[in-house]
């Protein structure tokens, strides 16, 4: 997560590199929707001898003209994004531009005299910030899905563009705003040394770079003030502690250490910078908001909650998940979220701004964007049945404009709910999961299943993070095709305490994929799933769970579908970038130790690739050649072991990605495959695959093409 001193709060969303820290395999979280139908479907492949699907087997499944489009689902927003200049005169946001995610600005007055003012002709922007000087915006891009980010000014009256950071093979990673400093930013660049990154300051004006910190002392974070002004850096030592240091006349003195386990995080300073705010567990389970004396390290308790961390990143929304006055920088109110979201207010003087928001939207409101006069705000209204809304709202009348609906075609389908359920685990874990049911399986929709019906698991990345509650496309299009589908918080997941988070230490492929089997079992138990058609499916970690779940309990699952997951830990481990070496140290004290024999064995006792003989059931994988993070190398040597014992496999790689598909193309192609593979493995229905489709995406078939059901044969 980047930090930026800024008006729009003290945490904004940015390059996934930013929380690399975090963990590696960061979930892809969606955004979708459903049609209704009244008939249940019914798999009509049946299993070759060896329990693999033959290539004879592999018909046509369950084709349906009546389904909703992919189109609707996975191409662009018609708008997203929308964000105030400081100064409140213009609004930005993200559409279409010949097809391709752009930057659009208008006058506030009137959006219809909205133009264009980014030019990308393949790679969408998918994020954009407004400079505090109220002339220029900042973007990122990088190149094919490499995370070498580079950021991009844009010039509103002119549109000129400027690549700020104009280095090959070096990553911009986290950014510093403040509206003190409206004509400067800070900017992280490995540069100088690929593994750790200096701090430039960057002129918006004049392009004009200069260091302003070197990296002498390994750093992963910096923490600055609102004048810009340098005053902290953290780095993890080789136990898994976070060290913070103070800036002490020209060197750094020791401040303040977390031991390995527990968290804090920086949230940011106060106005004057004489204290700061923290979101920390030390002392307790959940992670807490507390005020910080800078000088005397005295906290205060902000607020707390006994069964979820406070603050956290939340890739399926926009706007922070803590709301911070734009130049007093007081923390007004913040996210508690265990298993539905919902706002806390501390700052009496927002109280009446949430009572009235609640009024003209029933969605959960996120304050994206404030001027400085904090007269107006961004609201953007979030829901599990409908497309996200943007509001201008306006505190002096107290009244809301919208402004657009993110994607109206979405709103014009029959959309079902997604249910938060709590599952115990069988040493009695409390999982928070979420079930989203099709509608012939759950007429009134009040989450009880009234019939049986195919089952798609889908564990998240991370796996320190956590799936939530909200509209999830992926939940929306497989619950339109007839399936239930299930997401678990496992042990491991961030959110729910250190305890939690703890008990996934040194668990991959053991008590973290007991957590998912138990969900399988509960599923079954609850007449939701047919216990012999569950499909596991999921990206980064959940690619990887989804290989231990063919490989360590092969007669669970009926069929994967895996997006880069890394299939050997130790390749995996041993080929992460340079720069993450902080994610590094987590992975191993976190996960295992591949120095040594003695832990190079552990992981390849819960590597997929040590026991891909085992793999009885169809299997697709999907891949981004550029992906740093689980490098492709990961599902190459999984499918080559596979094809070594005609062990049937689907492999589909996309040239211009990495460890996430951004292009819509692409991922209308990859999941018009995978619809149609499990229409045929397991039962539901898919919409025909249209050449088109698949001809506009970047995909390569590297293995699978005379069995992948629907895969039209002029695909390349």
């Amino acid at each position: 997560m980047t930090t930026h001193v800024d008006s729009r709060g003290l945490l904004s969303l940015a390059r996934m590199r930013a929380v690399a820290w975090k963990g590696l395999f960061t979930m892809f979280v969606a955004v979708g929707c459903v049609a209704e139908h009244e008939r249940s479907p019914e798999s009509t492949a049946p299993a070759g001898a060896d329990g693999a699907e033959s290539p004879a087997s592999v018909t046509v499944g369950n084709p349906r003209s009546d389904l909703i489009p992919r189109a609707v689902l996975f191409g662009n927003p018609e708008r997203s994004a929308a964000q105030l200049s400081p100064d409140g005169k213009w609004v930005s946001w993200l559409a279409p531009r010949e097809g391709v995610l752009n930057v659009w600005v208008a006058p506030a007055g009137d959006l219809t005299k909205a133009k264009p003012v980014t030019a990308a002709k393949k790679q969408p922007v998918l994020e954009s910030e407004w400079a505090f000087d109220g002339k220029h915006l900042l973007y990122w891009q990088d190149e094919a899905g490499d995370e070498n980010f580079h950021v991009y000014r844009v010039a509103v009256e002119t549109g000129e563009v400027v690549d700020l950071t104009p280095i090959d093979e070096v990553s911009a990673g986290q950014l510093w705003l403040s509206h003190r400093k409206p004509n400067m930013i800070l900017v992280e660049l490995n540069d100088r040394d690929k593994s750790m990154f200096d701090v430039h300051a960057i002129d918006l004006a004049t392009g004009e770079r200069r260091l302003v910190a070197r990296n002498d002392q390994e750093f992963s974070h910096w923490v600055f003030d609102h004048d810009l002004k340098l005053r902290f850096g953290q780095k993890m030592t080789h136990d898994g502690a976070l060290v913070w240091m103070v800036k002490h006349g020209s060197g750094w003195r020791h401040y303040d250490e977390t031991p390995f386990g527990d968290s804090s995080s920086f949230l940011g300073f106060d106005a004057r910078g004489s204290a700061f705010y923290t979101l920390d567990d030390r002392g307790r389970d959940t992670a807490a908001l507390f005020v910080v004396d800078a000088k005397t390290r005295k906290k205060r308790l902000v607020h707390a909650d006994a069964r979820a961390d406070l603050g956290g990143w939340h890739q399926n929304w926009i706007g922070p998940s803590v709301l911070v006055h734009p130049t007093e920088m007081r923390v007004q109110a913040i996210v508690v979220d265990y298993d539905k979201p919902r706002w806390v207010v501390l700052d009496p003087r927002v109280a009446k701004d949430f009572d009235a928001l609640a009024e003209l939207d029933d969605g959960v409101p996120r304050i994206t964007s404030r001027t400085l006069d904090d007269e107006t705000w961004i609201v953007a209204f979030d829901g599990d049945v409908r497309s996200r809304r943007y509001y201008r709202w306006d505190r002096r009348t107290q009244k809301g404009e919208l402004l657009f609906v993110e994607r109206p075609e979405l709103d014009r389908q029959p959309l079902v709910p997604m249910h938060p359920v709590t599952i115990e685990s069988r040493d009695g874990l409390r999982l928070v999961s979420y079930l989203t049911l099709p509608k012939h399986a759950d007429r009134d929709g009040d989450g009880t299943a009234e019939l049986r019906v195919p089952m798609v698991l889908l564990p998240h990345g991370g796996p320190w993070y956590r799936d939530r509650w909200g509209f999830d496309r992926l939940h929306q299009l497989f619950a339109n095709r007839g399936y239930a589908v299930l997401s678990v918080n496992f042990r491991g997941s961030n959110g729910f305490g250190k305890a939690f988070t703890n008990a996934g230490d040194k668990q991959w492929g053991k008590k973290m994929h007991d957590d998912l089997l138990d969900a399988v079992k509960w599923a079954v138990d609850q007449g939701v799933a047919e216990k012999d058609k569950v499909c596991i499916s999921g990206y980064s970690y959940g690619g990887y769970a989804t290989l231990i779940g063919l490989t360590l309990t092969p007669d669970v699952f009926a069929c994967g579908v895996d997006i880069v997951g890394p299939s050997n830990l130790v390749t995996e481990f041993e080929s992460l970038p340079p720069y993450w070496r902080e994610a590094a140290i987590t992975f191993l004290n976190r996960v295992g130790d591949w120095s040594t024999p003695e832990g190079t064995q552990a992981l390849l006792d819960v590597s997929p690739l040590t026991h891909v003989a085992t793999i009885t059931k169809p299997l697709l994988i999907g891949h981004g050649a550029n992906d740093t993070r689980a490098k492709r190398s990961e599902s190459d040597q999984i499918v080559a072991a596979m094809k070594a014992k005609h062990i049937p496999v689907g492999y589909i790689v996309f040239t211009d990605e990495g460890h996430f598909f951004n292009r819509p193309e692409n991922n209308r192609a990859f999941f018009a495959l995978a619809e149609a593979f499990l229409s045929v493995h397991i039962g539901g229905w898919y919409q025909p695959i249209d050449a088109a489709e698949i001809a506009a995406s970047s995909m390569v078939v590297e293995a699978g093409r005379e069995w992948l059901p629907g895969l039209p044969d002029q695909s390349k």
